[in-house]
C-alpha cells in the first residue's frame, strides 16, 4: 500500500506527526505532500526540523488567498501530483483548507481518504472549518474518529458504520512524544522572565474574532481585565494575520504582552506551565485538557465539547466581562479531569487499521 499524507498548517504537522513516525519505523511505502498554506518559518519548517520529521517530497507553496483561490490552487496541485503517484489512500487531518482540497482531489481520482479527527463538529457554519470538516468526512473511505461523540455524530450522519473507526486523537500520541522533546529545548520560560504558574497564555488568530473589529476588541478588553485583576503577565504570541488585524484596526492592548509566534516545543514549555490558557483554538483546547492546564476558549461554541463535559474547559465568547469571569471560575475548580482523548496510541492504530483494509 501506499500512502499519501498530506497536509498544510502548524496543527496538521503536529496531529500529522505520530502517524508519520509510526510510517517510518514500519518502512512504508509512504511520501508527505506539502501544501505551504502556512509558509513563514516559525509557522512551518520549523516544526518539521523540531519534531524531527522527515521532509516533505513536494510543496505546493500555496501561500495566502482568499478562501476559493487557496484551496483551488490546493486541489489542481495536490491532483497533478495524486496523478503522478499513484497512492493507494491520501490521508488528511483536521479541517483546513487544505483538507477539503486533498480529499476533493482524491475522491475525484477515486484514490481512497483517511481523514484523522472525523466527526468534530461545532454545527456553526459561518466557520469555514465547519464546512470542510463535513466535506471531509463525507469524502472519506476511512473515518478515525478520535473519541465516543465524533463516531455518535458520523453514524448520526448516514456514514456507513464499517467506514467509522475509533482511534482517539493522536493529539495525545504528540504531547506525549513531543513533551520529551521539549526538555532538550532551551528553556522558554526564562527566556521570556515568566515563572511556572505565574503567567496566563493567549492564542487568539480564528476569522470570526480577529476580523471582526468589535469582537476583536472586546476580547482584547478582556485580556486586559484579567491581566489587572490578576496583576500577572498575560502572554500573546500574536500570528501575523492578528497582528495585520490590531494595526488595521489601531488595537493597543494596555496590559498584554505581545510577542512573536512561537516555536512549537517553546510553546509546549508555556503551555504545560501557565497557569491557564485562552484561546480559539480546537489545538490548545485539547492540549490543556491533555496537560491539566484551565482553559477558558474565546468562541460561542466549540467541537471539543468533551473538553467542556470533563471540567477542563469553558466557552466565554467574546465579551469582556465574560472573559474575566469565565477565568476566575477555571481558576476556582479542581483540574484533576480524566483526559477523554485516548491512551496516546492513535498513530499506530490509524496505520494499523490502513494496513488491514
Amino acid at each position: 500500500m501506499k500512502i499519501a499524507v498530506v497536509l498544510g498548517t502548524r496543527p496538521e504537522i503536529i496531529k500529522m506527526a505520530p502517524v508519520i513516525r509510526e510510517l517510518e519505523q514500519r518502512h512504508a511505502d509512504y511520501f508527505i505532500l506539502h501544501t505551504g498554506q502556512h509558509y513563514s518559518y516559525n509557522l512551518d519548517r520549523v516544526f518539521f526540523e523540531q519534531l524531527k520529521l522527515p521532509k516533505a517530497k513536494y510543496n505546493l507553496e500555496v501561500g495566502s488567498s482568499s478562501h476559493g483561490e487557496q484551496t483551488a490552487k490546493i486541489l489542481v496541485g495536490v491532483e497533478r501530483l495524486l496523478q503522478i503517484e499513484q497512492p493507494d489512500v491520501v490521508l488528511v487531518e483536521g479541517d483546513t483548507n487544505s483538507v477539503l482540497g486533498a480529499a476533493l482531489a482524491a475522491a475525484k481520482l477515486r484514490i481512497k481518504v483517511g481523514h484523522v479527527e472525523a466527526g468534530l463538529r461545532s454545527y456553526d457554519r459561518r466557520m469555514p472549518e465547519e464546512i470542510n470538516r463535513v466535506l471531509a468526512d463525507h469524502c472519506a473511505d476511512y473515518l478515525f474518529a478520535p473519541t465516543p461523540k465524533a463516531r455518535t455524530i458520523l453514524l448520526g450522519e448516514g456514514l456507513a458504520e464499517d467506514k467509522v473507526f475509533m482511534t482517539g486523537n493522536t493529539i495525545v500520541d504528540a504531547v506525549n512524544q513531543n513533551l520529551k522533546l521539549a526538555q532538550t529545548k532551551e528553556n522558554t520560560l526564562k527566556s521570556l522572565n515568566l515563572k511556572p504558574k505565574e503567567y496566563f497564555v493567549v492564542t487568539l488568530h480564528r476569522q470570526e474574532n480577529v476580523d471582526s473589529r468589535d469582537r476583536f476588541t472586546s476580547i482584547l478588553d478582556g485580556l486586559d481585565k484579567v491581566a489587572a485583576d490578576f496583576g500577572l503577565p498575560v502572554v500573546y504570541p500574536v500570528h501575523p494575520h492578528s497582528r495585520r488585524r490590531m494595526e488595521e484596526f489601531h488595537l493597543k492592548p494596555q496590559n498584554i504582552t505581545l510577542i512573536e509566534p512561537a516555536d512549537y516545543l517553546g510553546f509546549l514549555q508555556m503551555e504545560r506551565h501557565a497557569r491557564l490558557l485562552l484561546t480559539d483554538s480546537g489545538g490548545v483546547q485539547e492540549e490543556a485538557c491533555i496537560l491539566g492546564v484551565p482553559c477558558v476558549t474565546l468562541r460561542d461554541n466549540t467541537e471539543r465539547p468533551e473538553t467542556i463535559e470533563v471540567g477542563a474547559n469553558m466557552l466565554a465568547g467574546a465579551s469582556s466581562d465574560r472573559i474575566l469571569e469565565c477565568t476566575k471560575m477555571m481558576l476556582g475548580h479542581t483540574n484533576r479531569w480524566t483526559n477523554p482523548f485516548g491512551d496516546g496510541k492513535a498513530g499506530s492504530r490509524i496505520v494499523d487499521i490502513l494496513e488491514a483494509n
